[in-house]
């Protein structure tokens, strides 16, 4: 048995076993993740850099995760913690708030992907009695669509405008 100065191995057997379960877990869900969306988008038609842009998605949720259960596992005071994650949250909170447009055009692009009627190639029209745009969809990225017109302009349409404008696929 290993032994230190006031460290006696087999008090920290428990937590050890749970770590290497918890990193089994985390690995076994980004397999299945990965899968899933991969399957998804074969059977959807998606572009395989919005599939990896998805998994990355999702792999980055399951990091966070993976830290604080890891926090929490190995004994962190919870109340100094929560003070930080609160504070954390707060000063987030606040930063999207100022840029909640970056936040919402973020969330629209992932749901475009796995709800989005349209793909990339697809000529559509935008009906916006202001600015009425028609164009063929070059790419779909996180934040934004890139549309080309037949004029051969470039425009870079922000993805929740799309959950909001009526789309006519032509």
């Amino acid at each position: 048995m290993v032994m230190f100065k006031d460290f006696h191995l087999h008090d920290y057997y428990g937590k050890i076993i749970a770590t290497l379960i918890l990193i089994i877990v985390i690995y076994v869900l980004r397999l299945i993740i990965r899968k899933v969306v991969l399957k998804f988008s074969e059977y959807s038609s998606k572009s395989d850099n919005r599939s990896k842009l998805i998994i990355k998605y999702f792999n980055s949720l399951l990091n966070i995760l993976f830290v604080i259960f890891i926090i929490l596992l190995w004994g962190v005071d919870t109340a100094q913690l929560f003070t930080f994650v609160g504070a954390a949250i707060t000063f987030i909170g606040v930063a999207f708030f100022a840029q909640w447009s970056v936040l919402s055009n973020f969330t629209a692009g992932v749901i475009m992907f796995f709800a989005f009627p349209f793909k990339i190639g697809d000529r559509i029209r935008i009906q916006d009695k202001d600015f009425p745009i028609e164009a063929e969809i070059d790419d779909i990225k996180a934040f934004h669509t890139i549309l080309i017109t037949a004029e051969g302009e470039r425009i870079s349409y922000p993805n929740n405008l799309f959950l909001q404008k009526a789309v006519v696929v032509l």
